[in-house]
């Protein structure tokens, strides 16, 4: 944590890049022209062309889930390195720079290492694909060439037509189900959740968290049976048990259970996985998932949250009236696609004051109609400007969140924390119509070392 401002410093302006990096950019902003369009077909092409990167990222563990999958894939991946393996994770969205979505060993990939990436996938007939698609491809071509032994890879969106799910992974988990994405993923709990799902596979561990709505949970595992998958849910007991991981909130030991499921899983296919509980559980508290009920100042205390859903922003509401600080003042921006009212209710319910704000992309909903939906707000044009009132009205022992999105949390953060920032704000597209493609997926392969598997649970 920073105790004050970073602006002026490393944190806030953007990094110095090359002109190749730079150039990437900028072609891949021109590919979220193309919005999202699920399905499996176009970005399976390029791959087969690029000779089929996704088959050889070692161990593979595949995690969906509408909240908790970004922490629990970086839990997965901090558990397997702790354990001596090269690891690599996959995530999105980035908040400052597209090289967080590539992380080796607990490191952003080099500009150099995206820059012939997406050479190689352009080469391949990259520019036919979709922001995701591409993006996708490359880490798979960047996790090939650096050799990991587990890849840890973030569903984009739902799950069975998203790009990731072209890997055959031995081991998905789906943390739970929420209502998010409705347009694209349909209307009710029970449609999500098949979309979610459909990264379960014939012959594959499919591990259900405890990070959604209860009444998901049995549809979960109706349509992992039926996928041939062998179920193994999490349950109260082992959330209940779970190591404090190093990530706050309450709702972090359901990702911690979750995630040490799939490491239980893996280690049925390397048993080098299997590590003492004291190693487990320190491997658990260092995680670090920036922009997820991360506190970032001091005096007053400003907290980030991405929140970009009403599941997600209920669990904000809750952390945030345990807290000692007062007032509270919460800036808040919401993409115009989401469940605007549905995010906004819990968390002004939790604060004293509400400023309105946007973030810098066309996906940020005005402030004006923000606030309208909101009930009650102060107007802010800029999240900077934001940030600035919010500070003055919390005062020394006051708290500030920047809450709603994670887009927004990505244009605050540098301003408190040294971090890259990208010269070219590149981000997903907003969401559109899918495309109604839906081929079969890949059955897993059968990794080398594969010692004879247990029964199914």
């Amino acid at each position: 944590m920073t105790g004050g401002d970073a602006r002026g410093t490393a944190g806030a302006p953007a990094s110095a890049t090359s002109p190749a990096y730079r150039a990437l950019l900028e072609r891949l902003l021109a590919a979220r022209r193309a919005g999202i369009v699920l399905g499996l077909d176009r970005v399976t092409s390029v791959l087969a062309r690029l000779g089929h990167p996704e088959r050889r990222l070692g161990l593979v563990a595949h995690v969906g889930g509408t909240n908790g999958k970004g922490s629990t894939a970086a839990m997965v991946a901090a558990l397997a390195a702790a354990s001596g393996r090269r690891t690599a994770l996959y995530g999105s969205p980035h908040l400052a720079s597209l090289r967080e979505r590539f992380v080796v060993d607990g490191a952003p990939a080099a500009e150099d290492a995206v820059v012939a990436a997406g050479a190689a996938v352009a080469a391949a007939g990259g520019d036919a694909l979709t922001f995701f698609e591409q993006v996708t491809a490359m880490a798979f071509v960047l996790f090939a060439e650096a050799g990991v032994e587990v890849a840890v890879l973030e569903v984009g969106l739902g799950g069975r037509l998203d790009a990731t799910n072209v890997v055959a992974a031995p081991v998905a988990a789906v943390t739970g189900v929420a209502l998010d994405h409705q347009a694209l993923l349909g209307d009710d709990l029970a449609a999500i959740a098949g979309e979610k799902a459909g990264i379960f596979k014939p012959g594959q561990d499919a591990v259900i968290g405890r990070s959604g709505e209860p009444e998901a949970v049995p549809l979960l595992r109706a349509r992992a049976r039926a996928a041939g998958a062998r179920v193994r849910e999490v349950t109260e007991a082992e959330v209940a048990a779970a190591p404090t991981p190093g990530l706050a909130g309450a709702h972090q030991r359901a990702n911690a259970a979750c995630a040490l499921a799939v490491v239980e899983a893996l280690a049925g296919l390397d048993p080098g996985l299997v590590r003492s509980p004291d190693e487990r559980a320190r491997a658990l508290a260092a995680v670090r998932h920036p922009g997820r009920l991360e506190v970032v100042a001091a005096a007053p205390t400003v907290l980030l949250d991405g929140a970009h859903n009403p599941h997600a922003a209920a669990a904000l509401a809750r952390d945030l009236a345990a807290r000692p600080e007062r007032p509270r003042v919460l800036v808040l921006a919401v993409s115009a696609d989401k469940d605007v009212a549905g995010i906004a209710r819990p968390l002004v319910g939790a604060v004293e004051r509400v400023i309105a704000s946007r973030y810098a992309q066309a996906r940020g909903l005005d402030p004006e109609t923000l606030a309208a939906v909101a009930g009650t707000a102060d107007l802010a044009p800029s999240l900077d400007a934001a940030v600035d009132q919010a500070r003055a009205l919390a005062g020394p022992g006051g708290l500030v969140v920047v809450a709603g999105s994670l887009y927004a949390v990505g244009e605050v953060r540098p301003r408190f924390v040294p971090m890259p920032v990208d010269p070219v704000a590149v981000s997903d597209p907003s969401p559109s119509s899918p495309s109604p493609s839906s081929p079969s997926p890949p059955s897993p392969r059968s990794p080398p070392r594969s010692p004879p598997r247990s029964p199914s649970r």
